[in-house]
């Protein structure tokens, strides 16, 4: 889709008033109790479920497409030699030990600044980047995930308000804020529409005879940011790295050419096959990055369903569900949402588009 099929799109078309509220601030009691709001996109009906009857929603005929990538504890709370307070939030490996990171309060650092996070690691600061970003070195010995599991701290997005001293919530979040299938490091915040699934379901899932295979996308903060032009045609999608398996490259295609219907769990994962599908004309074993910004207008090859949380106002993650559902479809069923006091965002209820 070009910018030429519209010139503008504004942003305010995407807007709603969402009450404080109804933003989840824990996970359900248990991962499957969460409410499902049910979409059907020819009968334009809405159906109030919990995630435990997911079951009823497949058959044999299914293909369900997870992404397996795990949140890596990226906020790192550490002091310059000054005593100054410094936090440095992990983005993005760049090489053996380059990270372009976030580091707050910006002000406080330059470049050959050294950061002390514990005995263990301490944190070089090499260039400035733009958008506020800047690279730097880590110095470690040893199996640096096995460190950052000791000294980080769950990267949960800004809305769950949580103080860095509370040791239960934290034990809560390393546990929940992750989803149970979960195996490729690389994540700086959780594919949230995956945190409702047990290896139980899985498994139920599995007996009926439905084909689950896994991508991996590993997502960046980009991924949550609201878009800030006034025209969503301006709008730049941050890169995010994706990874396809012969296995499930292999799966879908054959799905595909028996008409299997093919559900994706989450956006990330959409966007991993939309983005391949759109570059090769085909799905295939490849690592490469997406910058695929899906809005109402594109036309999806791949996924037939999706499951989904409840999004930011303003986010591409709207305008994605928008251009898969119809927009005024998507609005509405928000407002019902609403009304029936469902729970928003990362540890929030879910919909499956169908």
């Amino acid at each position: 889709m070009t910018n030429t099929q519209a010139e503008i799109i504004s942003i305010h078309d995407y807007d709603y008033e969402l009450p404080k509220e109804l933003i989840a601030q824990l996970p359900s009691e248990k991962r499957e109790n969460c409410r499902m709001m049910v979409l059907d996109r020819q009968t334009k009906s809405i159906e109030h479920k919990h995630f435990y009857d997911i079951l009823d929603y497949f058959d044999e005929n299914d293909v369900l497409v997870l992404n397996n990538t795990k949140v890596i504890p990226a906020r790192l709370f550490g002091k310059k030699n000054t005593g100054a307070n410094i936090e440095v939030f992990l983005l993005k490996q760049i090489s053996d030990k380059v990270w372009e990171v976030l580091i707050n309060p910006s002000k406080r650092v330059k470049e050959e600044s050294l950061i002390d996070i514990s005995p263990d690691l301490y944190v070089k600061v090499l260039t400035r980047q733009n958008e506020g970003k800047w690279l730097v070195e880590l110095h470690y010995d040893g199996d640096f995930y096995q460190i950052l599991d000791k000294v980080g701290n769950i990267p949960l997005p800004p809305y769950i308000e949580r103080t860095m001293t509370d040791a239960q919530l934290k034990a809560l979040d390393y546990d929940r804020y992750q989803t149970v299938y979960a195996e490729k490091e690389g994540s700086v915040a959780a594919p949230t529409a995956g945190l409702h699934f047990t290896k139980e379901l899985l498994k139920k899932l599995e007996e009926k005879g439905v084909t689950i295979c896994y991508v991996t996308l590993n997502v960046g903060l980009g991924t949550f940011r609201p878009v800030k032009v006034e025209n969503i045609l301006e709008h730049k999608m941050d890169s995010e790295e994706y990874e396809i398996s012969k296995q499930t490259a292999e799966i879908i295609m054959n799905a595909k050419k028996q008409g299997k219907r093919i559900t994706a769990v989450g956006t990330t994962t959409v966007r991993t096959l939309e983005s391949c599908m759109q570059k090769y004309d085909e799905i295939l074993e490849v690592v490469d990055d997406s910058t695929l910004f899906i809005y109402p207008g594109f036309e999806f090859k791949v996924i037939d369903r999706l499951i989904t949380n409840f999004h930011l106002p303003k986010s591409t993650l709207l305008m994605l569900v928008s251009a898969l559902a119809g927009k005024d479809y998507i609005f509405k069923a928000y407002k019902e949402a609403i009304e029936k006091k469902y729970k928003f965002y990362s540890y929030g209820d879910c919909m499956l588009i169908g």
